[in-house]
């Protein structure tokens, strides 16, 4: 199945050093540039003219674009990505999966942020998030075998601030959105805690397009929420599909522009045609297509 909706991670002025090093972190991964900026950039971004523009990120067969742009914006916790090591991933084998996600943990905490210590929980045997050197944030967790199986990489949102408590409202907005989807388990808090009220969603799961998402409100105070910094591109089939789902999502009249939106919730989105991710998986036809068309993501 191809991916419909694909993680934009906002990168400052370093996509191709930030594909190199989770290229060095993960197994099987590859990261690619798969489109320039044309030389002949407005002066105002003379400094990008002939970098790369975008890297795919291929963690397995999982895709996350690398976005090279400004300081405009920056990733942060409010999305994140969840690693699951699944022991039947290595033979039922835990201990090996123990070992792989240990491994991981010791290279995305080179130079990075602990957020939750890698330890113990109620949920799993073994987790811990990490924000990484780049800003961006990863929850690593050992999987429970006997549950159902999941994808290894998977974007979780966190509704704080003024979201919050907003969780399961957004996930079934959402899942109203695109076929082939619907809510998963969902765990409520069982009494207030922090900003979270009881029966919040303290962590769940949704299905869009096929594809999992998790979701959790968060019970603790935050300074931050969602922003650009992650944003969430959905490759559209037609015009049809494209004008419906703006015209459902679309929310902030000034976070329109080339194709970017942000919903109600503070969620970035780019809403694109299905050719235009295909033919960014193409090395070079992207970069052809940007210098005819004069479209420059660090615009948005």
């Amino acid at each position: 199945m191809s991916q419909k909706i694909v993680p934009n991670v906002w990168c400052t002025r370093n996509a191709e050093e930030m594909g190199e090093f989770y290229r060095s972190v993960f197994r099987d991964t590859t990261s690619v540039v798969t489109a320039r900026y044309p030389d002949d950039v407005p002066d105002w971004q003379s400094e990008f003219a002939g970098l790369p523009l975008v890297a795919d990120l291929r963690i397995g067969d999982y895709l996350i674009v690398l976005v090279n742009a400004g300081d405009e914006f920056r990733p942060n916790p409010a999305i994140s990505f969840m690693l699951n090591f699944d022991p039947l991933e290595f033979g039922g084998d835990e201990p090996a999966a123990r070992a792989h996600l240990d491994e991981v943990w010791a290279g995305l905490s080179e130079g990075g942020r602990t957020l939750m210590p890698l330890d113990a929980y109620p949920f799993s045997p073994h987790y811990g998030w990490i924000e990484d050197r780049f800003g961006v944030s990863w929850q690593l967790i050992l999987t429970d075998p006997a549950g159902e199986p999941r994808p290894f990489v998977i974007p979780q949102l966190m509704f704080a601030g003024p979201v919050e408590g907003k969780a399961r409202e957004a996930a079934n907005f959402y899942t109203s959105l695109f076929d082939d989807s619907g809510l998963g388990l969902v765990a409520e808090y069982p009494e207030s805690t922090g900003p979270a009220a009881a029966g919040d969603v303290v962590f769940g799961e949704f299905r869009l397009a096929g594809q999992w998402f998790s979701m959790m409100d968060s019970g603790v105070e935050q300074d931050f929420s969602f922003t650009a910094g992650v944003s969430l591109e959905v490759r559209c089939e037609d015009q049809d599909e494209i004008d419906r789902l703006w015209s459902a999502l679309s929310a902030v009249l000034e976070a329109e522009q080339c194709g970017w939106l942000a919903d109600k919730y503070g969620v970035s989105w780019q809403i694109v045609p299905k050719s235009m991710g295909d033919l960014m998986e193409r090395p070079g036809a992207h970069a052809t297509l940007l210098n005819q068309k004069k479209i420059v993501i660090a615009e948005y």
